[in-house]
């Protein structure tokens, strides 16, 4: 019964969102920004090498700027980090961000653990993040993800769509995004090693985000 109550909610804000934003008569405000794909492919230790997005993946998540990359780290011997970056100039049109949550079973991964973790990141304020341990088979990974949009980050997509609501009135600009983190576990590794690693990397991405998701 909760879950109906959350979809039923989740579904009333995506309507509410899309017919306010459609009825806004004023041009929105697009700032400027450079393409995901020019962020470096090394950051600090971490060196990247792209992940080509299949065409039905791209058709879901809508109009917009994505990027896939695993970073590995070239000193030290442990697990890729897959980045995941998504940032829409505009959600007027109806197309929102969609959460991680509802798209990691599709792939065949399933939740085993769910929480959510405060984040202190170079440059930023603390902020909440959600915190999932999936799995499929034997295989066990973490997942970190937050929305980010206007030097503000929410772990929660009901919060992030009632601030796109107000920022678009009070900035005229409907622009958001979102982080995600992903790393594989080893066998006998502790879901706190895997996030120190997850939290490491991002402490290198955190600081050069500004110039792709203005504030």
């Amino acid at each position: 019964m909760k879950s109906h109550w959350r979809f039923a909610i989740t579904a009333a804000l995506l309507a509410i969102t899309a017919i306010f934003l459609q009825a806004r008569g004023r041009t929105e405000i697009l700032p400027d920004r450079e393409p995901l794909a020019s962020l470096p492919y090394q950051l600090g230790d971490w060196a990247g090498t792209n992940v080509p997005m299949q065409p039905d993946v791209l058709e879901i998540l809508g109009p917009g700027d994505f990027l896939q990359r695993f970073y590995e780290n070239t000193r030290v011997s442990q697990p890729y980090v897959d980045l995941f970056l998504a940032y829409f100039p505009t959600q007027r049109t109806g197309d929102t961000i969609h959460s991680p949550k509802h798209c990691l079973p599709g792939a065949g991964w399933l939740p085993t653990e769910s929480s959510s973790i405060s984040i202190s990141l170079p440059g930023r304020a603390p902020f909440e993040a959600n915190r999932y341990v999936i799995a499929k088979g034997d295989e066990r990974e973490l997942v970190l993800y937050w929305y980010w949009a206007h030097d503000r980050a929410l772990a929660s997509e009901y919060w992030a769509k009632f601030y796109l609501v107000t920022d678009s009135i009070r900035l005229n600009r409907s622009d958001g995004s979102l982080v995600r983190v992903i790393t594989p576990l080893l066998p006998d590794e502790s879901v706190e090693a895997a996030q120190q690693r997850l939290l490491s990397f991002a402490g290198e991405v955190a600081p050069r985000l500004d110039r792709y998701i203005p504030r």
